[in-house]
């Protein structure tokens, strides 16, 4: 790990974003939450936020943090006038602390995305996970960065 002993606490915080890929047809029953496994946006941002949380025990270089907050938040494709079916999710993570909250961000939006791959896939073995990436992230020595 890397010595964050000496580093300054500061309010950190990340935002990351990730696709789910779909048919129109599964879009459409996820979006009417008639898939047998219930309701997918609420297991997806659930998933998410416990994902973001145990950040540290899945990755083995991570600093442990203490998360003061986790949104997730999904929209689809049409919500948002994209030419590719399927769902955005975006998470925000944030923390006061020595070290920056980008791998929790990036593990609440990617599992999220699983989640949402795991729930849909007995309808679409096709889906594709996509475009997982920061696209923000504010506080500490580096300054802030933004992505889009």
């Amino acid at each position: 790990m890397i010595d964050v002993g000496n580093k300054p606490e500061t309010e950190r915080i990340a935002i990351a974003r990730a696709e789910v890929h779909t048919l129109p047809k599964t879009l459409k029953l996820i979006r009417a939450g008639n898939l047998i496994k219930g309701d997918v946006f609420t297991v997806a941002k659930l998933a998410g936020i416990q994902a973001a949380k145990r950040t540290a025990d899945m990755i083995p270089l991570c600093h442990p943090l203490v998360l003061t907050n986790i949104e997730v938040d999904i929209i689809t494709s049409e919500e948002l006038s994209l030419k590719q079916c399927g769902v955005e999710i975006t998470a925000i993570a944030r923390a006061t602390g020595r070290t920056g909250v980008e791998m929790e961000a990036l593990t609440a939006a990617t599992t999220a995305a699983l989640t949402v791959y795991d729930m849909a896939k007995g309808i679409e073995k096709t889906m594709r996970i996509a475009n997982i990436r920061v696209i923000e992230k504010r506080g500490g020595a580096s300054g802030d960065i933004i992505n889009t």
